[in-house]
């Protein structure tokens, strides 16, 4: 695809997706009132806006959607670092992989919402809690992309290195990881987006600040448009941490084609 027919279908995309976005909005502002929808349980799209901005000034909404954001950072940066560590070391050692696959099995399998309780007896109301169920949600697809992507790796190729004396350092820097790179950064799409889930999870088992607390706090006091305003917040704060994902692979990853890359 040449770079003009590739703008073109990227202005046309952007076009039919503002398009979509204007239908969207507008069944959500007149569609409840149409279908006599109580308010109760799809709020107008004005009056989630006017909750957004009472909740601007009253409810202190930009520290905890920051709390909420910082979490998510933290969660998200320390899980993908242990995944990948973890990942690469299984790769590169097949003992390893036999002996600890089952305890790390073990670990994805019991229900993260289960930790959350847990994390909050040993280090109390804190960040602490969150960001330690964001990091068990965020490690195992990351950890499982880059196993495999060192597993699937040519051996041709590491017995042609091994043939001109390279080292086990040198093949690791010069095949392996290269090769683990684009399921390295899929894994990493997937974990931006669940880092959000697990930091919501710590938040309304156990938290005192937060967008996840203001979601609990809607839902107990029968707030609606404050469940929603939580919610598209929420999901900004996860397409954020997507689309930042989405530029570092771009710029590491600038020699694949486009749409190998996955397109965005």
């Amino acid at each position: 695809m040449t770079d003009a027919e590739r703008s073109i279908l990227v202005r046309r995309g952007t076009v039919a997706s503002l398009i979509l976005l204007v239908v969207f909005l507008a069944a959500w502002e007149w569609g409840p009132g149409l279908l006599n929808v109580p308010t109760f349980i799809v709020p107008p799209l004005s009056m989630v806006y006017k909750e957004f901005i009472r909740m601007w000034g009253v409810s202190a909404l930009p520290f905890h959607t920051g709390i909420t954001a910082f979490e998510v950072l933290v969660g998200f940066a320390l899980g993908s670092l242990l995944g990948m560590v973890i990942g690469y070391a299984l790769g590169m050692s097949p003992t390893a992989e036999f002996a600890l696959s089952p305890y790390i099995l073990a670990l994805q399998i019991a229900p993260k919402v289960a930790f959350a309780p847990l994390f909050i007896l040993w280090m109390g109301f804190t960040i602490y809690p969150k960001i330690l169920v964001a990091i068990l949600i965020v490690f195992f697809p990351i950890m499982i992309n880059v196993l495999t992507a060192v597993r699937n790796v040519d051996p041709d190729l590491i017995n042609l290195a091994r043939s001109f004396k390279a080292s086990r350092a040198q093949i690791f820097w010069k095949i392996e990881f290269p090769a683990s790179l684009p399921p390295l950064f899929a894994g990493l799409r997937i974990g931006s987006t669940l880092a959000v889930v697990g930091v919501v999870v710590g938040e309304l088992v156990g938290g005192n600040s937060g967008l996840g607390f203001l979601l609990s706090f809607g839902e107990g006091q029968g707030n609606t448009p404050m469940v929603f305003v939580t919610i598209i917040l929420l999901t900004l704060v996860g397409s954020v941490a997507y689309f930042l994902v989405v530029l570092l692979e771009q710029r590491v990853l600038h020699y694949l084609p486009r749409r190998a890359m996955g397109g965005v």
